[in-house]
């Protein structure tokens, strides 16, 4: 499974209570797709719409790429959302405001091998205890709520929410200190300006995530395209490992630098990220 949720980038949103949404979104070229059935879901329709999804999971057999974001933990519903889509054969639960690590490795425990916890920080509490989050068995991943953060932090942020940098790279520390993949980079909510779009991805990217949430198959394409090497990087890669393989062991340089194990470790993930290298 960590290989799985690793190399996805673009995780879709769709409301839960669209399921004649569930196959477009799966078809959308969305890495992965999360059926949300918390803030997409009006108050009257949560419970109808978790028995719709469930119904569709049983009916459409095994979703390795379908993860399903329960209500709160303090809501009503978190309890039987969990308990509707704990067994069934998912990529996993997306938890929102995670902030208790024994709470969320409760819901860990009741998933079946192959599934995980998406772990959906956007609480002071959540933000404050993320490194113990990401550390519980079964998360697979944190995933950074920017926009809830903000409201629960007090934040007036401008569009490109520099003042939650520091936050985003600590998601990043905590994540690589947990050994799980790279965090989700959270939303962009103009889906119509693709430059835009882009440079949030770039960010993403530079900062040290692996994937971001989309809310709109228009913005798919652009955040998978986002996360791959450039050009000029798959080049650059190329020469170098065609430096070390020249180099029968020895000291090795290039253009006029030293080739040493951390540049060689990047330039194989761009080209394992290509698909030019395997394990």
């Amino acid at each position: 499974m960590a290989a799985r949720v690793a190399a996805a980038s673009a995780y879709l949103f769709v409301p839960a209570n669209r399921p004649d949404r569930y196959a477009k979104a799966l078809d959308s070229g969305a890495d992965a797709v999360i059926v949300d059935l918390e803030d997409a879901v009006a108050l009257p329709l949560k419970e109808q719409a978790r028995a719709t999804l469930a119904q569709w999971i049983r009916d459409n057999g095994p979703q390795p790429r379908l993860w399903v974001r329960v209500n709160a933990a303090d809501t009503v519903w978190h309890a039987d959302d969990v308990a509707a889509f704990a067994a069934l054969p998912l990529a996993g639960i997306v938890l929102p405001k995670a902030e208790d690590p024994k709470a969320v490795g409760a819901i860990a425990a009741r998933l079946p091998q192959g599934s995980g916890v998406i772990a959906l920080i956007e609480t002071a509490t959540g933000l404050a205890d993320m490194r113990q989050i990401a550390r519980v068995p079964g998360v697979a991943r944190l995933a950074f709520g920017s926009i809830d953060a903000q409201v629960d932090l007090g934040m007036q942020c401008g569009p490109e929410e520099e003042e939650l940098l520091h936050l985003r790279v600590e998601m990043v520390l905590a994540s690589r200190l947990a050994g799980i993949a790279p965090p989700v980079d959270g939303v962009t909510t103009a889906f119509d300006d693709e430059a835009f779009l882009a440079k949030m991805v770039l960010r993403a990217r530079r900062l040290g995530f692996g994937a971001k949430l989309c809310i709109h198959p228009k913005q798919v394409a652009g955040v998978k395209q986002g996360f791959m090497p450039t050009p000029a990087e798959l080049a650059w890669a190329r020469e170098v490992m065609t430096a070390v393989r020249a180099s029968d062991g020895g000291a090795i340089s290039l253009n006029g630098k030293m080739v040493d194990r951390p540049v060689i470790m990047q330039a194989e993930k761009f080209l394992h990220q290509a698909g030019e290298l395997q394990d």
